[in-house]
């Protein structure tokens, strides 16, 4: 017997999970899928919009200015920018006081572990005290067992960038922590739940004890920011905390994966489908898919340990990802979206796929689907490959996110249009 729903989300990253909640909005039955745990707990936990034009002007501090001047094509221009400020508020709704920047259409400038800043529309309320914009001196803080955060590099590289502070960065060893190979969930569990530890002044706990480092380390400088491992279930009150015992501002710099900002997006948004009623399944790949007499997508087949389960819904929406999330795959000849096998347009030669130049305009970064204002994918005659089928996130076509810093907003803009029309009809 088939599973049967209003709307099937395939993908569980941002842009799958937001369609869902959408459709859910909607009043609409609602099930998400996905093959692999989601792709949140990689990211930096920041929801960008637009941080630099296709042409790579930028940074961008009014990212809507430029929203209208986006290229024929691009996801952004497909849902309009209304669109895009519905899906922001959206997001403000779910995220309640988790995040900040739904004050402003200005990209807060959000320093990164590398010493960049990134322009970011809404960011984690961890990283609030710590924006590249505030003019007060900075003490960056790393830790000997933590390699992927140099801190005096940071430092430097904000200087060099021509930051409106002083930046200076110390690497300390972390109090309770000798492996260099600890999880950042030893660490932020450590904080947590204020673990004793034993120091050479005798045994403390952990955020006494890192307090006690940190201090003696202090100049003139009136916040410090860590790398992204202030606690996980407890994070505010462990920052709280500190900068209580510091007497000054504490925030998080963004790390790479994993990333507990990432994490702890991932928990909101899980617990708000959870609220929502949606159901998820999660390991499952989709396997096959069969249409009806009238050419619409009439019922998937998941893969559950072995057996084949099929799923129907009157509605679908694909959101498994692009080249790097497996959702737009390449072979020698061709490039294709694996699961209903959708058009991706892309030169025939595959040395045309990319430039010489690794820091060039490379071709293949805009790979993906191309949609029409519905984002239903289109063929190579520019019609929809299936009427009840969207599209959303990285799987699309027409942008570079790395390039633009774009990935979140666009995951962000056209999971919320997706969801929310796939939800919509479904209901009609």
């Amino acid at each position: 017997m088939a599973i049967e729903d209003d709307v099937l989300v395939i993908g569980g990253g941002l842009a799958g999970v937001t369609a869902a909640l959408a459709a859910a909005d909607q009043s609409a039955q609602v099930r998400l899928v996905s093959y692999k745990q989601s792709t949140l707990r990689h990211a930096s936990g920041l929801i960008d919009v637009l941080g630099y034009t296709p042409t790579g002007d930028g940074p961008l501090v009014d990212p809507f200015e430029a929203l209208v001047d986006l290229p024929e094509g691009h996801p952004y221009e497909r849902v309009g920018l209304e669109a895009v400020r519905e899906a922001l508020s959206f997001f403000d709704e779910i995220a309640g006081d988790a995040y900040d920047g739904g004050h402003t259409d200005a990209n807060a400038l959000v320093p990164t572990h590398g010493g960049t800043v990134k322009p970011t529309a809404r960011y984690p309320v961890s990283t609030a005290a710590g924006l590249a914009s505030d003019g007060r001196d900075t003490l960056l803080v790393g830790f000997e067992t933590l390699p992927d955060f140099e801190a005096p590099l940071a430092a430097s590289h904000l200087e060099a960038a021509g930051a409106p502070f002083a930046a200076r960065g110390i690497t300390v060893r972390f109090p309770g922590i000798v492996r260099d190979d600890a999880k950042v969930t030893r660490y932020a569990h450590l904080l947590d739940q204020d673990e004793a530890v034993t120091t050479a002044a005798g045994e403390t706990t952990a955020r006494d004890a890192l307090a006690d480092i940190v201090r003696s380390q202090l100049e003139d400088e009136a916040r410090v920011g860590f790398p992204a491992i202030l606690g996980d279930d407890h994070a505010n009150a462990v920052r709280a905390d500190l900068a209580e015992r510091l007497g000054v501002d504490v925030f998080e710099v963004p790390m790479g994966p994993p990333s507990l900002p990432g994490l702890r997006l991932e928990d909101l948004l899980y617990d708000a489908l959870e609220d929502a009623s949606v159901r998820v399944t999660t390991g499952v790949p989709v396997v096959e898919y069969e249409t009806g007499t009238s050419g619409q997508i009439d019922h998937v087949v998941v893969d559950r340990n072995g057996t084949e389960i099929p799923h129907r819904a009157d509605q679908y929406v694909l959101a498994t990802g692009g080249l790097v999330g497996k959702g737009v795959r390449s072979e020698r000849k061709r490039v294709f979206e694996p699961v209903f096998d959708c058009h991706v347009p892309h030169p025939a030669d595959r040395y045309d796929w990319f430039v010489d130049d690794v820091f060039g305009d490379q071709p293949y970064a805009r790979f993906g689907l191309p949609v029409d204002r519905d984002l239903r994918p289109l063929d190579p005659g520019d019609e929809p490959e299936f009427s009840n089928l969207r599209a959303a996130g990285a799987v699309l076509g027409g942008y570079d996110f790395a390039a633009e810093k774009s990935g979140s907003g666009v995951s962000l803009a056209t999971g919320y249009v997706a969801g929310q029309r796939a939800g919509m009809e479904a209901r009609q």
